[in-house]
């Protein structure tokens, strides 16, 4: 399956929900804000709760919503598969390939600061400036967010 959010940048669930209020389609201003903020699979069971009782949707709607949501939260749980499966592995690379990309590309970008506040000619091209930066905030904000929803999963199901 492929990675859909990586891919469009939004769940499927979301694109959905905004395609039928695009057809003029009342949608309870609720849905909508839980939508806009899934953060992990307690989200998406709050999100398919609240699709599934909404008065205001048709029954066919609330079907097609369900399906996204069900595809949403089949990735979402096949992430964290693959995450887990990772440290389960014997492998040293695996267990520490995300501290290690982590640290690559900031020491990358320290670097190229680095060289161009000291070196008078080292022009670095903005195509490669804006993809460090997408980098560094795509595998800053997955490290970091990760563990701390994480640790904020661990927390809520003490």
């Amino acid at each position: 399956m492929p990675d859909y959010k990586k891919e469009n940048g939004t769940t499927r669930v979301g694109d959905a929900l905004r395609w039928l209020v695009k057809q003029g389609k009342e949608v309870a201003p609720e849905i909508l804000k839980i939508a806009g903020n899934v953060t992990g699979i307690e989200a998406l069971e709050l999100l398919a709760d609240k699709i599934s009782t909404n008065k205001t949707l048709s029954e066919t709607d609330k079907q097609i919503l369900l399906e996204e949501l069900r595809f949403d939260m089949i990735e979402m749980q096949e992430t964290t598969k693959r995450w887990q499966y990772d440290m389960q592995s014997d492998s040293w690379l695996s267990k520490n390939i995300r501290p290690l990309s982590l640290a690559f590309l900031t020491a990358s970008l320290f670097l190229y600061i680095i060289l161009d506040s000291c070196l008078q000619g080292f022009k670095i091209a903005k195509e490669w400036i804006n993809l460090l930066s997408s980098l560094l905030l795509l595998v800053y904000g997955g490290y970091f967010g990760a563990r701390s929803m994480e640790k904020i999963s661990k927390y809520w199901k003490q």
